[in-house]
């Protein structure tokens, strides 16, 4: 499964310095909002109340403990006062007051029918007041306070103690935004001074990851990225060491294959001579000496090809192996391939005619040798060879119908000297063939790859640009 996408280091700092920032802008300005608020409400409240016991005091003694609306307006005149309505009760009756009845919510007159001074903040055509709803009672001396079923309720707009409160609330949304854009500067800050270091570091990684060596970070500071700068600077060194002690060992064992490889061909030759001579002649020997004159023989030519692969894979390590390009009609090219190894009879070939390309005719037969003779050797028939093409590659296809090739063995086809059977110790053949045959093509700027056919078999893809350049990059 693909991974989801994920945040960059600088996209999560700037996320987490805005969060901090918001929640705790929030419940900073949110709890200095509603202290404020509960302190606006209750100074309103407490002074509103004090207000109507003042008031009420001059109505006492009452002149008439069951007055009627006349006298039940005057009681609410009284309590009156500028922004303040007021509205009283008595039993059934009501004095005459701007203010609706419905007001006044049913809980708030339970609570003062039952003896106790009330309040309460309601909303009325959207807008907040705050009512206040107090019972007179009568005080006589000597004798106990009673009620005296009269209430008077109090109606007083809060507009402006809203406007304060909205006032406040857009000032603490301001100041959270004002925080939330400082902590937005601080974290861009922050992260410039976290991700530089960190980017330098992927910088380096990346290219020590192809191949320079020599990459370094500049150590400021004793920080942990400076601790993690050392680190690599160490790390990187040291792999430049071992580095270069392989390539130092690699080029030395180079030069030693090339060296002995070269020297090895004026023996070699002497022994050849000699061992045609004593294949020639093996005939007439006695069998046991016939037959060693006959191993000699062969081992000599088995040595041969050896030698003559290590030379030619020095050259591909050395960079001195090139191309000598020709435009050449690739079908006949394979047939000569088959007809120069007596191949053409076992070897089924599917070559469509008239497709030319500009190929190292050498190269390529050499390429073609190894896979139709490994096939022939280690597969089962039928053989074929398949050439197919398109305006800018060809494509030759080489296969069996054998068992095909284990998958641990796939990945290692091409690597020199390998063995798929450990326990073999000897060989037909060098061990390099399908390694020098993959280097041709890739010298050839294609490439060579093997798979397990679906019906069975092994199968050889060849594939190169119908008009070769040379390895300098210009045509040749």
């Amino acid at each position: 499964m693909t991974p989801e996408p994920s945040l960059g280091l600088r996209a999560r700092l700037l996320f987490a310095f805005a969060l901090l920032c918001v929640v705790t802008a929030a419940a900073v300005a949110g709890g200095i909002y509603v202290q404020a608020r509960n302190d606006i409400l209750q100074r309103t409240q407490d002074a509103a109340v004090h207000a109507m016991r003042s008031r009420l005091e001059v109505l006492f003694p009452l002149r008439n403990p069951a007055p009627g609306p006349a006298e039940l307006g005057d009681i609410a005149r009284t309590v009156a006062d500028g922004n303040i309505f007021a509205i009283a009760f008595y039993q059934g009756a009501r004095s005459p007051s701007p203010v609706d009845p419905g007001l006044i919510p049913r809980e708030l007159r339970r609570k003062v029918g039952d003896g106790v001074i009330a309040w309460q903040r309601v909303l009325w055509r959207g807008a907040p007041f705050l009512v206040i709803g107090t019972p007179l009672l009568i005080a006589e001396p000597g004798q106990p306070t009673r009620a005296s079923g009269i209430e008077v309720y109090t109606v007083r707009s809060l507009h402006a103690e809203q406007l304060s409160i909205d006032g406040l609330a857009e000032r603490a949304w301001l100041t959270g935004g004002a925080a939330l854009a400082f902590a937005v500067v601080l974290a861009l800050l922050a992260t410039r001074g976290v991700l530089r270091p960190v980017r330098e570091l992927g910088r380096a990684a990346r290219l020590l990851g192809e191949g320079e060596m020599g990459t370094r970070i500049a150590v400021s500071g004793s920080d942990e990225l400076a601790d993690v700068a050392r680190t690599f600077n160490n790390t990187a060194a040291e792999l430049e060491r071992h580095v270069k002690q392989l390539r130092e060992m690699e080029a030395d064992a180079r030069r030693f294959v090339a060296d002995v490889s070269h020297e090895l061909r004026t023996p070699l030759a002497a022994l050849a001579a000699v061992a045609d001579i004593l294949d020639e002649e093996a005939a007439r020997l006695p069998e046991p000496a016939g037959r060693a004159a006959r191993l000699v023989s062969q081992e000599t030519l088995n040595l041969t090809g050896l030698v003559n692969d290590l030379i030619e894979i020095s050259r591909f390590d050395s960079g001195v192996a090139a191309l000598v390009l020709n435009e050449v009609d690739v079908a006949e090219l394979v047939r000569s391939t088959l007809r120069a190894r007596g191949w053409s009879e076992p070897v089924h070939t599917e070559l469509p005619a008239a497709v030319t390309a500009r190929l190292d005719p050498r190269r390529v037969d050499v390429i073609l040798a190894n896979l139709v003779g490994n096939a022939l050797r280690h597969g089962e028939p039928p053989v074929s060879v398949r050439l197919s093409a398109d305006p800018h590659w060809i494509a030759l296809e080489v296969r069996d119908h054998g068992p095909g090739l284990h998958e641990a063995v796939l990945p290692h086809v091409f690597d020199r000297f390998y063995k798929a059977n450990e326990a073999r110790t000897r060989s037909e053949g060098s061990g390099l063939g399908l390694a020098i045959a993959r280097e041709n093509a890739r010298l050839h700027r294609g490439d060579l790859t093997v798979t397990n056919a679906p019906d069975g078999g092994a199968m050889f893809t060849l594939r190169l640009p119908r008009w070769a350049h040379d390895p300098d990059g210009g045509p040749e």
